[in-house]
């Protein structure tokens, strides 16, 4: 009897022993797993955040070089769509060389001169800009002299800018594209022609569009302001290729 009492203790200590042992093992293996997990999340969150630093860090520290591809590529994908969604070319009809036009107007005019004109020349006229720039909405609300400069801003783009210097030009740059004269004096005769006859209707477009967005891209981070415009345009030229027909019309409007 007492043989079967200890041999009945030591199965129940064994039993208990193997349990013990058993559930250890698992809450090992489980937190195990839940470390990994947490490392491996861990890691994959450290290495988004540092790729968005890196983006953010080329953007801030390469402004000019960012917006210039924007500008770039902005222009060339506005052409493509006018030719293939409002003039219905098909891949083999899109003209490339009309394309590559647009994309030397939109290296250096949209991207060049114009960051040369609101970044490099703004900062002298408009001394406030960059200070202006780097504070919060709630204390550029209070800054006076910020909200001045940036009215400015607004009023010189709207007219000046773009009357005077962006429109003249745009128009030039169409008789190249696709006028049949290459002479550049009838390039320029022709275009001031045709500017002359739409002004009317293009300035009211440009103040409806260009006004209220000057007045949210003057008041963003330096190093995003033309990229922000870049994007405006993008989607102006797209709605007037949908409402106003194929790019070669006379009377089309244009983009920024």
């Amino acid at each position: 009897m007492i043989s079967a009492y200890r041999t009945s203790i030591f199965s129940v200590v064994s039993t208990s022993g193997r349990r013990a042992y058993s559930g250890t093992v698992r809450s090992l293996k489980s937190t195990a797993n839940r470390s990994t997990l947490e490392t491996s999340g861990a890691k994959v969150a450290t290495e988004s955040a540092a790729s968005k630093s890196t983006s953010s860090s080329f953007v801030k520290k390469h402004p000019f070089k960012f917006q210039l591809g924007v500008a770039t590529v902005k222009t060339s994908a506005a052409d493509l769509v006018a030719q293939v969604v409002a003039e219905q070319k098909s891949f083999d009809e899109i003209d490339w060389r009309r394309n590559g036009l647009f994309v030397v107007f939109g290296f250096t005019y949209l991207g060049c001169f114009q960051y040369w004109l609101m970044v490099t020349k703004y900062r002298h006229w408009f001394p406030t800009m960059d200070r202006f720039a780097k504070l919060s909405f709630a204390a550029k609300l209070k800054d006076t002299a910020g909200i001045m400069d940036a009215m400015k801003m607004v009023l010189f783009d709207v007219t000046i800018h773009l009357p005077i210097l962006y429109f003249p030009t745009y128009y030039t740059v169409k008789e190249l594209v696709g006028g049949k004269s290459w002479n550049p004096a009838d390039w320029v005769k022709d275009g001031v022609t045709k500017y002359t006859n739409n002004a009317k209707e293009d300035l009211t477009a440009m103040i409806q569009l260009w006004g209220p967005s000057d007045c949210i891209q003057f008041v963003l981070p330096v190093h995003i302001r033309l990229p922000f415009r870049h994007v405006v345009s993008f989607f102006w030229t797209t709605y007037v290729s949908f409402t106003r027909g194929a790019m070669e019309d006379d009377g089309e409007k244009k983009d920024d």
